[in-house]
Order: structure tokens, then sequence, then C-alpha cells
């Protein structure tokens, strides 16, 4: 019996699409390239290519193509939608003049954490992906802060989806692990990266929650790990979170 959800899919639309993210990945691609890395005949590549050129997603300079400015409208929009993420945006600008640190607001998105805005002090490390880039939720503090929040049924499932990869040594890979670091999560009301996503780096997240109650990102600061250490990691920066978290859940309740 054929998988009747495969079926309900669009093949030439998800070939676009891996098409998209093979040029991003790139950072251009010419088509004899693509169509030998998709495995594909040269002339589909073309066509492919020539379709998405038409519809003015992407932009060909020389013999390569690139991703096209439009999806810089797309992803304003994406981001735009949620006025609560407008208004996590201005304290995430707010935290980083104030620590001088990394700071961030992410989302959770089909299993991924997904960075919405983030800010960089004087003294940041340049280490993060960039804004709408998706990483592993259960590898920061931000990520986990967000899981916390879920039933355990929800959690299982992204597990399922996502798996537990090890980004470094300290990454939690055991399900039974993680969710004891969730339950504590829970308790205190922020979570830890201590060198779980980079190596060198550590981080302190807060879930941030909508006028339903309902989680709909988190802020963390994260930093050297030579600087977020001690009380600064387990005391200062914890209570500032949670006060800013607290004058932001306000502010959306309220708008």
């Amino acid at each position: 019996m054929p998988d009747t959800s495969e079926r309900n899919r669009v093949r030439t639309t998800r070939t676009a699409f891996e098409i998209l993210r093979w040029i991003r990945d790139k950072d251009g691609i010419g088509v004899s390239e693509l169509a030998r890395d998709l495995g594909i005949a040269k002339s589909t590549a073309h066509r492919h290519l020539t379709t998405l050129l038409d519809e003015e997603c992407i932009i060909k300079e020389g013999e390569k193509y690139y991703l096209g400015l439009q999806f810089l409208n797309f992803g304003e929009a994406a981001r735009n939608r949620h006025p609560a993420y407008r208004m996590a945006g201005r304290k995430v600008e707010q935290l980083a003049a104030e620590t001088q640190e990394r700071v961030q607001f992410i989302v959770e998105e089909h299993g991924h954490a997904v960075y919405v805005y983030r800010e960089v002090g004087e003294r940041a490390v340049q280490t993060d992906p960039g804004i709408g880039k998706r990483i592993p939720l259960h590898a920061t503090a931000a990520g986990k802060a967000i899981l916390a929040s879920f039933p355990q049924e929800r959690i299982e499932a992204i597990i399922e989806r996502r798996g537990l990869d090890a980004l470094t040594e300290a990454t939690i890979t055991r399900p039974d692990a993680l969710f004891d670091e969730l339950e504590e999560i829970r308790s205190r009301g922020y979570g830890f990266n201590e060198q779980e996503n980079i190596v060198g780096l550590h981080a302190v997240g807060v879930p941030i929650r909508g006028a339903d109650e309902t989680v709909i990102g988190a802020l963390s600061i994260s930093g050297p790990s030579h600087r977020l250490v001690g009380e600064t990691l387990t005391e200062k920066l914890p209570r500032l979170l949670l006060g800013t978290a607290n004058e932001l859940e306000l502010n959306i309740a309220h708008s």
C-alpha cells in the first residue's frame, strides 16, 4: 500500500526547495555542479533554475546562481507577523547594551531552535550562525528553556524526529538525562548551556510566555566560558533575564 501522505506531496516543489537550500549552503552554484550534487539531469537542473529565476527567487551572476533578496522580504514578514517577537527584539537590544555580551531571542519551529533576533555587545564573541539559522533545541540554553515548557509527548516527538545529536562532548545525548535537566529548568525557571553547543561558550536562557501563558520563545545571554562562570552565570545573569522576561511578558499581555 503506497504512503498516502507521501503521495499527496508535490515532488517538484520538494526538489525546488532542495535546490534553494543547496544554493544557500554552497553560496552560489552552477548548473553542472547542481545536477551532479543532486543526482539529476543537467536539463532538469537548468529548468528548475530558470523557473526560480523567472520567479525572481534567485539571481544569476556569470555562470552561477545565488539566492535573491526576495527571501529577505519573506523573512521579515515571518519575523514581524507576531507583535510579541518585535517586543522581544527590543529587549534583545537592551540586554546586549547592558551586558556587552551576545543576546538572542529564539523560537521553536518544526522541532528546531530558530534565531529570530540577535544583538552583540562590545565584548561579545562572534560565534552564532545568524538570523533564521536553525540549531538543535537540546544543545542550547534557550532551546532547553522552551522544551521545558512542552508536555512530555511533544518533547518525545521532537526527539524522535530530530534526535539528540552531539555537537560537543558536553551535549546531552540521552533522553533520560535531558528529561532530568528539563525538570530542573521547570523548577528554577531558566536553563544553562555549558559548552554544549560550542566549545568555550556558556549561556543562560529563560522562556517567554504570550498572553495565553503559552511559551512563544526564549531569551538567552551567551559568552566565553571564562567570563560567564561562577555567580555571573548562576545568579547575576539569571536574575537579569528573569526580570526582563517578567517585564516583557507584562508588555505582551497588555499590548
